[in-house]
């Protein structure tokens, strides 16, 4: 039975056409299409409806792209189905993920096309905020396992899809590596997420791993130069465009040029992430609860963050009391953090004794499993705001021993 390639090569050559005549009248390239006929390059049903139309083959183009289709995804059905075997019966593999190759298995058993990945992609980022740091990277590394035996076995189209997926969850561990304080095993996750989402080339994943890689290069230890740079990297493939994702990099982006002290240019560019913010989408700009959305109160965290480096104390309250009027009760953590903000700008207003004494107070009201790398990244940033002079203050040595501890 011939093949797809064979069959457009038998319809081009009969209606008296070269590669190029009907590379002019599809609208694809020659050399696509010769690698398509001879079997090196997979048609899409774009191309196939496109031959159709301009060689009249009387439905043979389409009978033939349709019978490949069949047989494309029996094959990758029988690649998933022995990789996600293979995975369950291996003795390296705990029960959990056993059991989760083989509910995958049956997954692709029933329909290899469904894309289950986006909805679990879809269910870390709700769960981000709500459960503990263990349970999350417990259940993550399980998943990548899975993740990536599917990978490896997938070549078809649906490979882009699970990159993108991986991309995400790569994404994930390293922000749970970096508030965990492991920031080296962070950076290796944070290279590893991006080059595993410049192999999906989907421009959205490809901006979202270095956003997040810019936000927290904030607060583990990189210098606020480098993070600055990683950034100028990725504004060209930002483009304008209003997504979670530029949001994210600008963000980052503000909050890292304030810590070299360039206050001016982190303004301005706080000023350019509210305009993109006012296009969101409402789907993403109202996903209040999960890690993937970009709701308002981070907009105005980033600017608690700028405005108060910035020695802009009255602008600082103001996106301060707005943020915690957005924040959900359940990201306490995150509260906190504009909190300390707040303490920041007491004791550079030169209210020092008050801003020592509030983030004395929101350190011991915020439970000890929420004390992770970022919250402390904060805190120094407050004892670093204390002049010379009032380090002999007795509420100074205790937020410094906090920080020792």
């Amino acid at each position: 039975m011939e093949s797809f390639g064979q069959t457009l090569r038998r319809h081009r050559t009969s209606a008296g056409l070269s590669l190029r005549d009907l590379a002019v009248l599809v609208n694809f390239q020659y050399s696509h299409i010769s690698q398509v006929e001879r079997g090196g390059r997979r048609p899409t049903r774009t191309m196939a409806e496109a031959c159709e139309r301009a060689l009249h083959s009387g439905g043979a183009l389409t009978e033939a792209f349709l019978r490949e289709q069949v047989g494309d995804r029996d094959m990758r059905r029988r690649t998933v189905l022995q990789a996600m075997g293979a995975l369950a019966a291996t003795s390296t593999a705990d029960g959990l993920v056993g059991l989760e190759a083989i509910r995958h298995g049956l997954g692709a058993a029933v329909d290899v096309d469904h894309d289950e990945w986006d909805s679990i992609v879809a269910a870390y980022g709700r769960c981000y905020y709500q459960q503990s740091h263990d349970q999350i990277m417990s259940q993550l590394g399980r998943d990548m396992m899975v993740l990536q035996h599917q990978v490896a076995a997938d070549r078809g189209d649906r490979r882009p899809v699970l990159l993108q997926a991986a991309g995400r969850l790569s994404v994930m561990i390293a922000l749970g590596l970096v508030s965990s304080g492991q920031g080296l095993a962070a950076r290796r996750w944070w290279q590893t997420a991006r080059r595993v989402a410049d192999e999906s080339a989907d421009s959205d994943t490809k901006v979202l791993v270095r956003a997040w890689d810019v936000v927290n290069g904030c607060y583990d230890g990189r210098p606020a130069d480098e993070v600055v740079t990683l950034s100028d990297e990725v504004l060209p493939l930002v483009e304008g465009k209003a997504t979670a994702a530029t949001c994210g990099l600008l963000a980052g982006r503000a909050q890292a040029l304030s810590l070299t002290g360039r206050h001016g240019e982190a303004i301005s560019t706080v000023e350019q992430l509210a305009r993109l913010a006012e296009q969101l989408p409402d789907e993403v700009a109202n996903n209040v609860e999960s890690l993937w959305g970009w709701p308002e109160h981070r907009l105005r965290h980033t600017e608690s963050w700028v405005y108060t480096h910035a020695g802009k104390y009255r602008r600082a309250a103001q996106a301060q009391d707005r943020a915690l009027n957005l924040y959900p009760l359940s990201q306490r953590r995150l509260r906190t953090q504009v909190q300390l903000h707040r303490a920041a700008a007491l004791i550079r207003d030169g209210h020092v004794p008050e801003g020592l004494r509030l983030a004395a107070d929101l350190l011991d009201g915020l439970p000890v499993d929420q004390h992770n790398e970022l919250v402390r990244s904060v805190t120094k940033q407050v004892a670093l705001s204390v002049p010379e002079g009032e380090k002999s203050q007795s509420a100074y040595g205790d937020l410094v021993d906090r920080l020792r501890s």
